[in-house]
């Protein structure tokens, strides 16, 4: 999995996690809140959806950090199918994030202690309680939290709505 970094360029999900570990490291006394979140955009005849996931440590009341995986995924025909593809890759990506998260890592770019964050993981939804998607809200909220991840939706999902689907459109 590779993700990239506005700041930091191209990085596999290992990096990513050591880039958190490290910025955590470097301010142990400040609060984190680290999100991920997924956003799908129709291409072409519709049938051809472009996805990205982003992975944001947000430094609260200072600014955030992200990090965005996109990539085109074929024959995704309904609303609800894209719905649920977009959850089932932030749960994938959530729990890759944070087992990379607890081995902690060795590499000498980044001297931080081994160790699990101390903070939940909050998922964005790109879904809410006006149009289309309302109607799978409870469902898809249930099936995030049933994998421990605290479930966000709009207008408070920024993950999803703001971070992510800026990178579903270019």
């Amino acid at each position: 999995m590779r993700f990239q970094s506005p700041t930091r360029g191209q990085l596999s999900l290992e990096d990513v996690a050591a880039d958190i570990l490290h910025e955590r490291a470097a301010n142990p006394g400040a609060e984190y809140r680290l999100i991920i979140g997924t956003d799908s955009q129709l291409k072409g005849n519709g049938s051809t959806a472009t996805f990205a996931t982003a992975i944001i440590l947000h430094k609260t009341g200072h600014g955030a950090r992200y990090f965005v995986r996109k990539f085109v995924h074929e024959h995704l025909y309904s609303l609800r199918q894209r719905m649920f593809t977009e959850a089932a890759l932030s749960i994938q990506t959530s729990g890759q994030l944070m087992e990379h998260l607890k081995v902690g890592t060795h590499d000498s770019t980044y001297p931080v202690a081994q160790g699990s964050p101390d903070w939940p993981i909050e998922v964005h939804l790109d879904i809410g309680e006006r149009g289309e998607t309302k109607q799978w809200i409870r469902e898809i909220v249930a099936w995030i939290e049933a994998n421990g991840y605290e479930a966000r939706i709009k207008p408070n999902s920024y993950g999803a709505s703001t971070v992510a689907d800026r990178y579903t459109k270019h």
